[in-house]
């Protein structure tokens, strides 16, 4: 009877000692997510207030420049000439070379992008994408500078050769060469986040479409692709956020010149590279000209604002859960 008494005592010992290990252990585990959880709260705390950071120091330093330039004659003024004896502070002359480049490279990165997302999504076999896809997402790594040079010296002649052939003459600091730059550099970023849209929908989807007849094209694109519209729009407001607040390719080969045009074979300036060209000279600190550049960082990041407010409307208007 003392034998078994003995017996459990051992093993209620031992039991005791296990859950304690057990209470120790579970309780690590909660502090270490607590912690996990605190850092995830203090990193997207300092995004935000490096976000309201940048949104104070525009507001801040642009409050001069409104308070001497009215906001009539910076939004509808057609000529841009702040650091002129007679200067100008229209902002469309700026704001149309930076629609015209970014419109042509979303031509660019929109279609070819969308395409190489469905062959990646839909035909290609799982080895070869898993090649294909970081060597693509590469392209996006390449400085920018060497995108610009590319667009000044191999680009642009190849233009010109081309449409020399037609009687048009393509000066050499110009809107469509490093338009079609840009929509080269930007493809990654097209063809991989609509890529993972894709590939999150439900394999049912595509299963039944191949049950009712469909082909594998018909089932991508009228399926699919509808199905991943909520993470494709995603990738495009992406890529035309990153086409509008670039700088190096069109400061290098888009010209310094602003002029208030829709053409793309003219020369012509955008925000971004005006900011490079007064923020790099010797505009002494505080005059008008040099507040004209937090004026006109202004303007770009309203309107990005806006590019990001229409996407993520489009997001919630299309999104599906599975």
């Amino acid at each position: 009877m003392s034998q078994d008494a003995s017996n459990a005592a051992g093993r209620g010992s031992r039991l005791a000692r296990a859950d304690g290990s057990l209470g120790a252990r579970g309780l690590l585990s909660v502090m270490i997510e607590r912690g996990i959880e605190f850092g995830l709260l203090l990193a997207a705390l300092a995004s935000v207030a490096v976000t309201l950071g940048i949104v104070f120091v525009l507001v801040r330093e642009s409050a001069p420049f409104f308070a001497h330039v009215s906001l009539g004659e910076f939004l509808f003024g057609t000529e841009w000439t702040p650091l002129f004896s007679d200067p100008k502070y229209g902002i469309g002359p700026l704001l149309s070379g930076t629609f015209v480049t970014t419109t042509i490279a979303l031509c660019v990165a929109m279609p070819a992008g969308t395409i190489v997302a469905i062959w990646l999504s839909e035909y290609a076999p799982h080895r070869i994408r898993e090649m294909v896809k970081p060597v693509l997402e590469l392209i996006s790594a390449v400085p920018t500078v060497v995108f610009g040079y590319f667009a000044l010296t191999v680009v642009t002649p190849m233009l010109q050769s081309v449409l020399a052939r037609i009687n048009v003459d393509l000066p050499t600091f110009n809107m469509l060469g490093p338009g079609i730059v840009m929509g080269i550099m930007i493809v990654p970023y097209v063809s991989s986040l609509s890529e993972d849209a894709m590939r999150a929908v439900p394999m049912l989807l595509r299963e039944g479409s191949y049950a009712l007849g469909a082909g594998r094209l018909t089932t991508a694109l009228r399926v699919v692709f509808p199905a991943a519209l909520s993470g494709i729009g995603a990738a495009y407001t992406l890529a035309m956020s990153r086409a509008v607040g670039e700088t190096m390719i069109v400061a290098i080969a888009a010209g310094q010149k602003p002029t208030l045009t829709a053409n793309p074979l003219e020369s012509a300036a955008t925000v971004t590279a005006y900011i490079v060209q007064v923020a790099g000279g010797d505009v002494p600190h505080g005059s008008i000209g040099y507040q004209s550049i937090f004026a006109a960082g202004l303007a770009l990041f309203v309107v990005t604002l806006g590019f990001n407010l229409v996407g993520a409307a489009l997001r919630r208007r299309f999104r599906q859960a599975y």
